[in-house]
């Protein structure tokens, strides 16, 4: 685990697992025609989905930082934090 333990490989799994997770909440849901038709009107869906996207970086922390893979655990909490910005700068 000592060899993944590096800053860049964690901001790229912190980056693109929320991606990955609000692309399959959405296509589990079907909710591509209401995105689409509500032209991001209601702006606290568009919240709730950033948000519920950050799901798997708080697990993937809490595992990687009970291996002590500090490093790891602190680039994926970088990689996070434009995900937490932008939900609370559509929330407001």
């Amino acid at each position: 685990m000592e060899r993944f333990d590096k800053y860049w490989i964690g901001i790229l799994v912190g980056a693109l697992s929320p991606i990955l997770f609000m692309w399959a909440y959405i296509e589990r849901y079907e909710l591509w025609y209401y995105l689409q038709t509500m032209q991001f009107y209601d702006h606290s869906i568009l919240s709730k989905l950033l948000l519920c996207s950050v799901f798997p970086d708080m697990g993937l922390i809490f595992v990687f930082y009970l291996t002590n893979t500090w490093n790891l655990s602190k680039g994926i909490l970088i990689g996070m934090m434009p995900f937490m910005i932008a939900s609370l700068l559509v929330s407001m």
